[in-house]
């Protein structure tokens, strides 16, 4: 969606290939019993059947509507974290000055400072990513094998692989690094350790009243912007219309090859009523065609296995696709890439202040055509 450029449908198999072998199974069995064991009387009137999954096309529409509006609000957010981040870091740039101090610090000094705040903002940006990454027990990564398998062999989300620990270590020091890990909430400790050297700098006369203030404000901005994060991370869409919809699939695909049988079936004899007049009229095909068009007409109801496996392919694929949107920030391949924002955001603010290029990172890169 917002990670991956295009999925072809060889990923699309691939992510929902074990509920296709279910999908054949499901269909198979029924078919057998109706063609091998002349179960006839095993089948279901198509009208009640399709009338559920016209119900169901409508249920699982309002859900993906509901699902996307938490991953688009979720990529509104970090879209906000990314244009304050560039704000703070023009504040931080302008706004430490020795414009209103006795006692004046070198360049050098004030760029040391420039960078200390701007170091612990990307320690914040860590923090909160570390957070949006913690597994919850409602989210569908962790016991999905189809999920697990992308994320684990193909993806190797950073935030899974090190360690808080081990990332604040480029961004703070180790007092503070320890301040922060002994926090409940270590992105929040990160921007109380911001306001407090603000209000000492200002204290020192190195920010001015006004400029504090303002510089202030975007840790308030910060603050709101990670609490509207933390809302859709710690509160799932309802469990009630999430597991619904995951039994009214099921319900739907298993009824659905004992609809279309006996339709099928009714096909195939009208396929045979077909040849069998050709042969009364006398214009039976030439090349022996018809004992090709008998015998498609023999077994016609085996069509209903290929056609119940795609529409409850179809069916299931938008459901499953509304299910990974729920959660933005597990690290699937369709959330929102607040690993690769954090760093393009690290390398924005660290080049504002004017940073040795020799020291900024470069871009995460893109891994099987998805961002992380």
């Amino acid at each position: 969606m917002y990670t991956k450029r295009n999925y072809s449908i060889k990923d699309m198999l691939s992510w929902t290939r074990r509920y296709i072998y279910i999908f054949i199974i499901l269909s198979l069995i029924p078919v057998l019993l109706y063609t091998g064991l002349r179960w006839y009387w095993l089948h279901l009137p198509w009208l009640p059947i399709g009338l559920v999954g016209t119900a169901l096309a409508f249920i699982i529409s309002f859900k993906n509507n509901a699902t996307y509006g938490r991953l688009w609000e979720a990529r509104k957010i970090w879209g906000g974290i990314v244009n304050a981040s560039r704000s703070f870091a023009m504040m931080t740039n302008d706004f430490i000055t020795n414009e209103r101090v006795t006692e004046k610090l070198s360049e050098k000094e004030l760029f040391k400072i420039r960078k200390q705040l701007i170091m612990r903002h990307v320690g914040w940006m860590a923090s909160l990513r570390h957070a949006l990454r913690a597994p919850k027990p409602w989210e569908i990564s962790n016991y999905n094998k189809s999920d697990r398998e992308y994320i684990d062999t193909r993806l190797n989300v950073k935030e899974r692989i090190s360690s808080l620990d081990e990332e604040l270590t480029e961004y703070v020091s180790e007092e503070e690094k320890q301040f922060i890990l002994s926090q409940r909430n270590k992105q929040g400790a990160c921007l109380n350790l911001q306001s407090k050297q603000l209000r000492e700098l200002k204290e020192k006369g190195y920010i001015w009243e006004f400029a504090f203030l303002e510089m202030e404000k975007m840790q308030v901005e910060f603050f709101a912007l990670q609490g509207k994060a933390e809302r859709i991370k710690n509160f799932p869409y309802p469990r009630q219309f999430a597991t619904l919809n995951r039994f009214f699939i099921w319900i739907f695909v298993f009824l659905l090859p004992y609809g279309m049988m006996h339709e099928f079936n009714k096909i195939g004899k009208q396929v045979l009523k077909l040849t069998d007049s050709w042969k009364v009229n006398g214009a039976l095909p030439e090349g022996g065609y018809h004992h090709l068009i008998e015998l498609i007409g023999e077994n016609f109801v085996w069509f209903t296995i290929p056609f119940s496996i795609v529409i409850s392919w179809i069916f299931h694929t938008m459901e499953r696709i509304g299910e990974v949107s729920e959660n933005p920030f597990e690290g699937t391949p369709n959330d929102v890439p607040i690993t690769t924002m954090s760093r393009g955001i690290e390398i924005d603010i660290r080049q504002i202040i004017g940073d040795d290029p020799n020291e900024i990172p470069e871009g995460i890169p893109m891994v099987h055509d998805t961002q992380m």
